[in-house]
């Protein structure tokens, strides 16, 4: 999907190097006597962590990523990673616990998951295992 740029408010997510992102910060230039304002957006990685940056012009295009939130039944617990079992569909795949949820992921809990451009990631728990 597409946005224009002065529609990204903090909060929402962002494709930046091909990469979907949170929004954590925007700073905006004023216009000056011969070109547009100009924004730039700080984000994190939602499934690497990582901090990125964007500049472009506010009236400049975005692209926003489509991330679907899903539940999952947590089967096993092994070291650094969670097997979880998609309720719905039954099938089986296996992600790793994000350190701010170490210990707080145990089997038979359920989580919320992120899927985005293919990929997936533990965001937190949900229930028994808060």
């Amino acid at each position: 999907m597409k946005a224009t740029m002065k529609d990204i408010r903090v909060g929402r997510f962002i494709v930046i190097d091909g990469i979907p992102c949170k929004v954590v910060d925007i700073e905006t230039s004023s216009p000056g006597k011969h070109g547009s304002a100009k924004m730039r957006i700080t984000a994190i990685g939602i499934f690497d962590g990582q901090k990125k940056t964007l500049l472009n012009t506010s009236h400049g295009d975005a692209d926003i990523p489509v991330i679907k939130k899903k539940r999952a039944q947590v089967v096993s617990v092994n070291g650094q990673s969670a097997q979880l079992m998609d309720p719905e569909t039954y099938e089986v795949y296996e992600l790793p616990i994000p350190e701010e949820l170490s210990g707080k992921v145990n089997a038979g809990a359920e989580v919320e998951v992120l899927e985005a451009m293919g990929r997936r990631a533990i965001s937190r728990t949900i229930g028994a295992g808060e």
